[in-house]
Formats: C-alpha cells, sequence, structure tokens
C-alpha cells in the first residue's frame, strides 16, 4: 500500500461559476477493451444526450485499454468526426488505469465515468454530476441498490454483488451502497488528491477510491438509476472477486495499520460546520467521549482480567502495578487511533511516553486506594478489592480523559491548512493528437498560483508520432465557465 503522503488539504467546495463557454466542464470517460462493436453506438448515444439535455460544455474521452481489435480505429474516427470527442491509447490494460492517467491529466473540473455498454439510464447523469458542479459533494456515484432503483440483471448478478457490498459493509465499514456500478464522477481538485492513495489499477479501482474518500470524511452522493444487465459483457466474474476480495484484504490492513496520510485530505476551516468556532461548544467533545468510554470500558474489563491472573501469582500491589501497565498501553494506543484519531506511526513513541505519564497518576490513586483498603482490614475480600479498584479507576478514567484531550492529543485544527499541490503525471501514454494539459495549482483561498507542470504526451499509436508544439493546449479548469443550451454554439467550435 502506498504510505507518501497526500500533496495537501483540499480547498473548500464551491459552486462552479458561469463564465467561459470555451472550457468544459465535464469530461465523460469511457474505458473500452475490445469494444469494436459497442463503441460508435455508445458514443453517438451519450453525445447525443449531452447536447440534448447538458446545460454546460462537455467532452468525452475514450480510454482504449491495449485494444487488439478495431476498437482504436473506431476511436480515433470518432475523434475526428465530433469535436467533443478526444480519444486516448493505452499500452496496459486495467481500467483503474484508464481512469487514473485520463483523469489526472483532464482539466474538466468535473469528472464522471461510465461503461461502454450503457447500461445506465443516461437520465441519470445530471442528477449524479450536479452536486459536484454545485459544490455540494466530492464524488457522486450511482447506485442499483438503493430502495427506488430499478434493475434488470440475473439471480447470479444479483448474488455477487449484494454479498460483495455486505463485505465490504462487515470489513471495511463502508456506508456506500453500490461500489461497482459503472457510473461514477469525482471534482477534479479531489481527484488529484485522492488518485495518488489509490493503488489498484483493475476493477477494485472504484471500490478503493470510495473507501478512502468516506474514511477521509469526504462527501459522497448516491444517485438511484435504472440498469438493465448487459449479457454480452466480457468481465470474468470468478477472477474480479478473488482480486476484489484482495484489495479488500489490503485496504483494510492498511487502514488498520494508519499507513495511509488520510487526514490530510480533511477540507480547511470554514467548509465542515464541525470545524467552526462555536462559543461553548468544545470542538468533537460528544464523539470524543463517546469514543473514550467504549475505549475506557474494554480498557477496565481488560485490566480486570489481567489483575486476577497476576493476583494468582502476586500480591495486589505488583498485580495492580503490571495490569495497570499493560492495559494502560493497550489503551493509549486505542485512544490514539479511534477516540482523537491520530493515525500514522509519527509521534506514537511520545504519545506512549506520555500515556505512561498518565499511568503513573492512575498508578497512584488506585494503589493509594489498596493501601487505604489494607490498612483499614487485614485480609480483605476479593470481591472488596475489585470494587475499590473500580471506584478508584472511575476517578482517574475521568481525570485520564482530560489529560489526553488537553496535553496528550491536543487539537491542532486551528493551525493554519497548507495549500493544495496536486500535480500528477501519469506515465502511460495515450492516444494520438492527445492535447497537453496545462494544471496551474492554486491556493484555496484565491492567493496567486503555484508554479504549474506540463505533461506532454507523445505516441506512435496507429503509425503517428506528434510533437507537443502540434498539440492545442486546453486552458486553466479554474476559468469561469458558461452555461451552454444544446443550440448554442461556441465560436472556436464548428458544432
Amino acid at each position: 500500500m502506498r504510505t507518501e503522503p497526500s500533496p495537501g488539504n483540499l480547498p473548500a467546495r464551491e459552486h462552479l461559476p458561469a463564465g467561459n463557454a470555451g472550457t468544459p466542464v465535464l469530461d465523460v470517460v469511457i474505458p473500452v477493451y475490445n469494444e469494436e462493436k459497442d463503441l460508435q453506438p455508445c458514443v453517438l448515444r451519450l453525445h447525443e444526450h449531452l447536447a440534448r439535455t447538458f446545460p454546460y460544455a462537455f467532452r468525452i474521452t475514450i480510454a482504449d485499454n491495449a485494444s487488439t481489435d478495431t476498437t482504436p480505429l473506431v476511436a480515433a474516427r470518432l475523434e475526428a468526426e465530433i469535436p467533443e470527442v478526444r480519444a486516448f491509447r493505452l499500452e496496459q490494460k486495467g481500467r483503474g488505469r484508464a481512469l487514473r492517467t485520463v483523469w489526472s491529466a483532464s482539466d474538466a473540473p468535473v469528472l464522471a465515468y461510465m461503461d461502454v455498454d450503457l447500461s445506465t439510464d443516461l437520465n441519470a447523469l445530471l442528477p449524479l454530476v450536479a452536486p459536484l458542479i454545485s459544490g455540494h459533494s466530492d464524488l457522486a456515484i450511482g447506485s442499483r441498490l438503493a430502495r427506488s432503483s430499478r434493475v434488470v440483471r440475473g439471480a447470479k448478478r444479483e448474488f455477487i454483488s449484494r454479498t460483495y457490498n455486505l463485505i465490504l459493509r462487515g470489513s471495511l465499514q463502508a456506508r456506500f451502497s453500490d461500489a461497482q456500478c459503472g457510473f461514477k464522477a469525482i471534482r477534479r481538485d479531489v481527484a488529484q488528491v485522492l488518485l495518488p492513495l489509490v493503488e489498484d489499477t483493475g476493477w477494485f479501482f472504484d471500490t478503493e477510491m470510495l473507501v478512502l474518500a468516506e474514511r477521509a470524511g469526504l462527501r459522497i452522493h448516491e444517485v438511484p438509476v435504472d440498469w438493465v444487465d448487459d449479457p454480452d459483457s466480457t468481465v470474468h466474474i470468478v477472477k474480479t472477486a478473488t482480486d476484489d476480495l484482495k484489495g479488500v484484504w489490503r485496504v483494510g490492513r492498511a487502514l488498520a495499520t494508519g499507513s495511509l496520510a488520510l487526514d490530510r485530505l480533511a477540507r480547511p476551516f470554514g467548509d465542515d460546520p464541525r470545524d467552526r468556532e462555536i462559543s461553548g461548544v468544545p470542538k468533537g467533545l460528544a464523539r470524543q467521549l463517546v469514543g473514550f468510554c467504549v475505549v475506557g470500558g474494554l480498557s477496565t474489563l481488560f485490566y480486570l482480567l489481567l489483575y486476577s491472573g497476576f493476583r494468582t501469582f502476586s500480591g495486589s500491589q505488583v498485580a495492580n502495578a503490571l495490569a495497570l501497565l499493560v492495559s494502560a498501553v493497550a489503551n493509549t494506543a486505542a485512544n490514539r487511533r479511534l477516540t482523537f484519531g491520530v493515525r500514522g506511526r509519527g509521534g506514537a513513541v511520545k504519545h506512549q511516553a506520555q500515556g505512561l505519564v498518565v499511568f503513573g497518576i492512575g498508578l497512584a490513586l488506585t494503589s493509594g486506594s489498596l493501601a487505604a483498603l489494607n490498612a483499614a482490614t487485614n485480609d480483605p475480600a476479593h470481591s472488596t478489592e475489585l470494587a475499590v479498584l473500580i471506584a478508584a479507576n472511575l476517578a482517574a478514567t475521568v481525570l485520564r480523559f482530560l489529560l489526553f484531550r488537553a496535553w496528550v492529543f491536543p487539537d491542532r485544527r486551528d493551525e493554519s491548512p497548507s495549500t493544495v499541490v496536486a500535480s500528477h503525471t501519469p506515465a502511460v501514454p495515450v492516444g494520438p493528437a492527445s492535447p497537453v494539459y496545462t494544471t496551474a495549482t492554486r491556493s484555496p483561498y484565491g492567493s496567486a498560483p503555484a508554479p504549474h507542470e506540463t505533461t506532454s504526451y507523445e505516441t506512435t499509436a496507429y503509425g503517428t508520432t506528434h510533437s507537443p508544439h502540434d498539440h492545442q493546449t486546453w486552458g486553466d479548469a479554474t476559468m469561469q465557465l458558461q452555461p451552454v443550451r444544446p443550440n448554442d454554439h461556441d465560436p472556436r467550435d464548428a458544432r
């Protein structure tokens, strides 16, 4: 699993402004592999639907995953005939690889993808991307498992789909309902920061992206869709299911060990109302109290079991010290991750050292209580010892929470957020006549743009080679955008 930190915090979501009609607002990617028969009808139908119903400028991008039939020729012909169509050629297979490559290079502020069979009713496309355009959500997915979805497919695929999503809910605590529906969209600023964390290049790409986004606190919008199964689908169900289960294990292990810097995806102050400074309302107090109580209850049970075990071969003071030491280390680690949301190994030793100081205070309280009990009674019953220890631990627990919150894991969200530095250079060559994409990285607060990185793609696909100077340069997606009606014409476009 990749452990490098993400480039920085995301800017606050904003409604995409209206302005220049030349920049496409939406880039719909169609990943294909040996789809020479279905590609043209799909693109023509999608283009007609967008031209008729979508109020902004758009682009359709064909991402060819190393096809061995005439799919590249069909894609090239569509690119030549339709101004809004672009074709990319990748020499390696993998839907995730295709989406990563095209999305990382696109200049459109909203990125989407759909399967070439168009199993999903296209009337769901505008509801899918509208929350991203408005700034309400970060990602959007079509769901075949929502209550109002209307789905036609065989019992085998229905069983596999529902079983897979149950596995995700049970193992990765996923709350989204449909991970594998080929109908998704994401804001470009989110994709630039999230995609470097996604490792899979195949069918598990969708699931991994959604799980990481959800764990990072990003908002995922779900759209019920009407979906008809494609009986001629070329997906290998057994191999895909096996790869997905391997991906679930890999991602679950990375999340459990805290090796992903998901906290860097948090949005700056002002976007999440829970981050606002409100007089008399401590930030995150309710959630931290619940987490601390759960961890504390389990730790107390663990402590009592340890004490009872150590008491069989040692005195009460020694048993208490050993049980409290072991449970204190486990308690600090659990509170660090679950209660206060600290991920990764950075500062773990320091936190454990501070936790041991807190442990010393708890030891003084509990040992003092035992000493007082022994002074009052020469041979106290074991049940009496446990009752005294429970009372002493309750007092130590309150003090431990206050020290954890104020000293060991203080809230640092008031620090100034770092600006976005999100440029990603895909290393896979793409299709002919591919443009040079220039991405200017901007501060979320409107400061001057940072130096940008220009990625040029030169290809020899179809027997041609193009120089970067022969390509068109697309503008930065932060420019203002003008809604376009189906009968409007861009003066630079002969559509």
